[in-house]
């Protein structure tokens, strides 16, 4: 079978990309990426087992959330990277499958035997294990089960490449819960069946949603707790004079690290993409060679990375084929590699991006200041709750929306810009995740001191909207389906899957969602979701607006 992949809201001809990823990945990528989560199923398989018998191995958790990371678009584009992840997965699986058999031994039970996924054994060579990977994807899925109940699986399979990010991003930072990991692990293994039901898929994927609620609350906890709760903080968005390292990405800390290492050193570091919202972070912004934020989403990347003057240090997923214009001072680290890109190791010792730096022009002068507002998180908005509830009472604030979510390259994405524009002056929007530079560098104002635009943060800060939103809801004595607010959420990869799954799950109603459905969702698939959660795809802005305000 050749290569079919769906995961992304830019597939190709919104069916499926067959020779080439939209994102970059060609076939060999694809096809082992495939192979990978074929083979974290079988992990899976024993580890569930396992841990009903009361034996669990940090180690094979922590592997199966960087599995599943590894596959989100825009990641790992290296071959090389993935057969050593395969590798490693044969590995996990032989050793979870060891303690599985002692712990039934020890608890006088015969072990089972599995098949599927749980006796796979890796070819030789990435030529072989593309071979084996052929028809493990999702063409074999789709002919195995039927389009309805092969979409419900890779759904839930989506969700959780998301959760399983945030809960990567976690762990770097010394957070993590077992009951996540063994959640992970029944609902992968429950994946690797022979036989799947529409149904329990379908239920699945609600409870997926719930998974990737907890990730992104452990997240939320990991990431304040350690730089502390952002506060509202303008972030200078024009250069500062001097050398210049760029990071990218989501990882706080791997930023954290870079600040450390990079101080009094004669470099200043900016955020580009996703990084924005760390400026509101009191330990992060303390840093005073901390001076600002360059570009905008991750899709501008080709675009932008040229004219920055400094080297560019991708920390996470959204890296895009980097141009011979800056290939030689990109770097990666973490799980996102790109083939002859210098990777930076788990040591974290960034020697390279500062001598990279070092060696750089950087900025010859300062340009005019200008700024752009972050650090709206839960805390910082329901530290000014209760005006925001006057403010309602009185009529002064009728509306709130959300308007968030992935950013990306089709023009019809225009219409989060228009919508925001047109958003009514006593509304307030709330804003997270990339797909705020459609809009967020233009004058919203304020209503009475409370500014019309608030940036919540990253895409896992959805956290802290459904914190807030659950907050206005308890004050008005309602539910968040009773509150005068909208979600108009875009969407581009697995993280905001594994969102609107949380949001799904907590019976949240009315999303209007775009540019465009997911193509791994059949006509029936979105009958469900439109008959049980009243999803919509987005219109016109003008179309939309009506339809919310009346």
């Amino acid at each position: 079978m050749s290569m079919f992949c769906y995961q992304c809201e830019q597939t190709a001809k919104g069916t499926g990309c067959t020779v080439q990823g939209v994102c970059g990945k060609d076939e060999t990528c694809a096809t082992l990426q495939d192979l990978l989560l074929y083979a974290v199923k079988g992990i899976s398989q024993y580890a569930h087992r396992a841990r009903q018998l009361g034996k669990t191995h940090h180690e094979v958790n922590a592997f199966t959330a960087e599995a599943l990371f590894a596959t989100i678009t825009n990641v790992d584009f290296d071959p090389e990277r993935l057969e050593s992840l395969l590798r490693h997965a044969a590995e996990m699986r032989l050793n979870t499958k060891r303690m599985y058999e002692d712990a039934c031994h020890k608890a006088g039970k015969t072990p089972e035997t599995l098949s599927g996924p749980a006796a796979w054994v890796p070819a030789v060579g990435i030529k072989a294990l593309v071979e084996q990977g052929r028809d493990k994807g999702i063409l074999a899925r789709h002919q195995q089960w039927g389009n309805d109940v092969a979409d419900l699986h890779d759904l839930v399979l989506f969700g959780l490449k998301g959760a399983a990010a945030y809960a990567d991003h976690a762990r770097a930072l010394g957070y993590e819960d077992d009951t996540v990991y063994a959640e992970f692990h029944r609902i992968l293994d429950l994946l690797a069946q022979d036989k799947q039901d529409a149904a329990v898929l379908l239920a699945t994927s609600l409870e997926t949603g719930k998974l990737n609620l907890k990730v992104m609350e452990l997240l939320d906890k990991a990431n304040t707790t350690t730089y502390g709760h952002p506060v509202p903080t303008k972030v200078r968005i024009t250069p500062v004079k001097g050398k210049a390292i760029l990071v990218s990405g989501h990882d706080l800390r791997d930023l954290a690290l870079l600040l450390q290492q990079t101080e009094g050193r004669n470099i200043n570091v900016y955020t580009h993409g996703e990084m924005l919202p760390t400026h509101g972070y009191p330990v992060l912004k303390a840093y005073k060679h901390f001076v600002g934020h360059f570009g905008t989403a991750w899709n501008n990347q080709q675009k932008e990375f040229p004219d920055f003057p400094g080297a560019i240090l991708m920390t996470t997923n959204c890296i895009q084929k980097p141009r011979d214009s800056y290939f030689s001072r990109i770097f990666t680290t973490g799980l996102v590699a790109w083939p002859g890109v210098t990777h930076i190791s788990a040591d974290k010792d960034f020697t390279p991006v500062i001598n990279a730096a070092l060696n750089l022009p950087g900025y010859p002068a300062d340009e005019p200041d200008k700024t752009i507002t972050v650090g709206f998180g839960h805390e910082a908005v329901m530290s000014v709750a209760g005006k925001v509830i006057d403010l309602v009472k009185a009529g002064k604030i009728k509306h709130f929306f959300l308007i968030g979510g992935c950013d990306g390259s089709k023009p019809d994405r225009n219409y989060y810009t228009e919508f925001a524009q047109k958003v009514p002056k006593d509304s307030v929007i709330l804003t997270l995740a990339c797909g705020k530079f459609k809009f967020n560098y233009l004058e919203f104002g304020d209503i009475e001191g409370i500014p019309r635009l608030l940036d919540i943060g990253q895409c896992n800060d959805s956290y802290s909207a459904i914190q807030i939103a659950a907050a206005l809801a308890k004050a008005f004595n309602t539910d968040v389906n009773g509150l005068p607010l909208s979600f108009i959420i875009s969407w581009y990869e697995q993280k905001a899957v594994a969102v609107l799954l949380t949001l799904l799950s907590l019976g949240i109603k009315n999303i209007r969602i775009g540019p465009s459905l997911p193509a791994f969702l059949t006509p029936n698939l979105v009958n469900i979701l439109v008959d049980k959660f009243n999803i919509t795809p987005i219109k016109t802005a003008d179309e939309d607006l009506k339809a919310i305000l009346g």
